[in-house]
């Protein structure tokens, strides 16, 4: 799923770039004929409705061309949000001191989740801090990993 995910972003990258944002990441769900494409894009003034559709609009001309998913799905345009996901090793870069929330592909020891604040990240490893105790995390591992939003100032 990695590889096919890594196509995707490659494919949808220039296109969105072309319209001055910034392509985080894709998600692919698949559920049958209620798949999900989710793309997520980012800007330095934000993102707003109409720029999803603009995105929206612009994807989907790319993805009826390359027809690189042969099953029904529902493309979404959205923002990061508040639990920002996190995609590429510089998303948790600019993470260092704050908290995230990460699943890996792979159980490290007994155990696949991790919430913690991120340390450190250097060579394609990310280092967190769970209850006191530091982890270390292959960042080609992580199946998705989440800002953990911070309501207290």
């Amino acid at each position: 799923m990695s590889q096919f995910i890594d196509q995707l972003n490659a494919m949808l990258e220039p296109a969105v770039e072309a319209l001055g944002f910034e392509l985080l990441g894709v998600e692919f769900i698949r559920a049958g004929k209620h798949s999900t494409l989710r793309v997520f894009i980012d800007s330095e003034n934000g993102i707003t409705v109409d720029d999803c559709a603009d995105v929206s609009h612009q994807v989907s001309a790319v993805l009826d061309v390359e027809d690189p998913i042969n099953t029904e799905y529902n493309l979404e345009v959205s923002s990061p949000g508040m639990d920002r996901p996190l995609f590429k090793e510089q998303h948790y870069a600019d993470c260092v001191g704050e908290t995230v929330s990460v699943r890996l592909r792979v159980p490290m020891g007994n155990r696949r989740n991790f919430k913690g604040e991120v340390l450190q990240v250097e060579a394609g490893v990310l280092t967190v801090a769970v209850d006191n105790e530091k982890f270390e995390l292959a960042i080609g591992n992580i199946e998705k990993g989440n800002l953990v939003p911070n309501f207290n100032g």
